[in-house]
């Protein structure tokens, strides 16, 4: 979840800094053009009402219907428009909130409308550990699942409460990605980011499509086979992968991890890449060194987007925009900060990375916790906040 130096007033997560600022940085008033080249952007409120939101997924089943996780222990539906009145999901009983503790996400597999079941990321009750498990869907009410149905695909024990990532996503190949944070206090002080014998600080990848409990190893994770590494790793050095997204159109994998006390990272690994990779944390925080003593920066993959604390505290990965309705926004990767409720925009221009902060008319105070799209493409960001989920829109 975002960083836990979020103020406690700023509804329930911790901090030391401040928590809520100017949606896109910009001075109170009216709006302010986007930056040369780049589309402006706007909110438009779709629903509100949902409790501490965040997470926002669709089922991919032709519905339509949007899925908004509240971290408390619910997912709620929205309908058309309309906010189902009875959860989805209710495990509130099962986990321990808030913080960056809770219920933190949900993914449905392909081919979810036949198979009638999904996945969630929650924090368990009493000890806080990680839990990945399977649910399904109550016979006879496709807009409820069934709370005792629960299997258990994997528990990761925590050594603290922070840290705790918490995204789950299917990628393009049908194996499930988890987001799993280097285990909380400040500085990795067990080293789980670069330690390769545990699946702290790492983003995971497993089957759990294949039939066989509770899931299987895939053939060509990068380290199967490899002395001292768990096999269901796929990507390590990382900090708090809170919020990662697959690119829809080209399948590459954005990541925003969450800094510890200066830079904010964006990274991306390429579709079609076989894994591997070692993002810095915690020789590296950004692109410079966290760690004087060990720093070295050699077979590492450094960010290809960063922001200091200037511009916020704790970083919300988002998506790539897809959708056919609005074609500014084309190819354009969302993202923002929970503290500043900045959204940025990154997208290649040539071969190189280009970003930029994109206003947003109105300067709407914002605590950006998720981003998220729909089945036709379009992106979403949820104000955790004031519990509403919004729209973007390019005039």
């Amino acid at each position: 979840m975002p960083n836990m130096r979020v103020l406690i007033a700023c509804a329930t997560f911790i901090a030391i800094a401040g928590c809520s600022g100017g949606g896109g940085g910009t001075p109170a008033g009216g709006p302010v053009p986007a930056p040369a080249g780049w589309p402006q952007i706007s909110l438009s409120p779709v629903a509100g009402g949902f409790v501490q939101p965040v997470h926002v997924a669709h089922a991919g089943d032709g519905s339509g219907r949007i899925f908004v996780v509240e971290q408390a222990g619910r997912i709620r539906i929205l309908d058309n428009g309309v906010v189902l009145p009875s959860p989805f999901l209710d495990i509130s009983t099962k986990l321990v909130c808030c913080g960056e503790q809770g219920l933190l996400s949900v993914a449905f597999p392909p081919g979810f409308a036949a198979k009638g079941y999904f996945y969630v990321n929650y924090t368990r009750a009493p000890d806080g550990a990680t839990v990945v498990a399977r649910y399904r869907i109550s016979a006879g009410d496709a807009n409820a699942a069934d709370p005792a149905s629960e299997e258990v695909i994997l528990t990761i024990p925590q050594p603290f409460a922070n840290h705790n990532g918490g995204q789950l996503t299917f990628g393009p190949d049908g194996y499930l990605y988890i987001g799993m944070g280097d285990g909380g206090s400040g500085g990795d002080p067990l080293n789980n980011g670069q330690s390769p014998g545990t699946l702290l600080g790492k983003i995971l990848r497993i089957d759990v499509e294949s039939g066989t409990a509770p899931y299987v190893v895939p053939l060509d994770n990068p380290f199967v086979g490899v002395g001292g590494y768990l096999p269901e790793i796929w990507a390590l050095g990382l900090r708090n992968p809170w919020r990662f997204s697959f690119d829809r159109g080209t399948g590459d994998l954005y990541i925003g991890d969450v800094g510890q006390g200066a830079v904010e990272e964006v990274d991306v690994q390429p579709a079609g890449d076989p894994g591997g990779r070692n993002y810095g944390w915690n020789i590296m925080e950004g692109g410079g060194c966290y760690n004087s003593v060990t720093c070295n920066a050699a077979g590492l993959t450094l960010p290809v987007a960063t922001y200091d604390h200037s511009q916020g505290c704790s970083i919300t990965g988002g998506v790539v925009y897809r959708g056919a309705a609005l074609p500014a926004l084309q190819g354009i990767y969302f993202y923002g900060d929970y503290c500043s409720g900045r959204i940025w925009g990154l997208r290649m221009k040539g071969a190189a990375w280009e970003t930029a902060v994109l206003p947003v008319p109105g300067n709407p105070s914002m605590n950006i916790t998720t981003f998220g799209e729909d089945e036709a493409g379009d992106v979403y960001v949820v104000n955790y906040a004031n519990g509403d989920l919004l729209k973007i829109l390019s005039p």
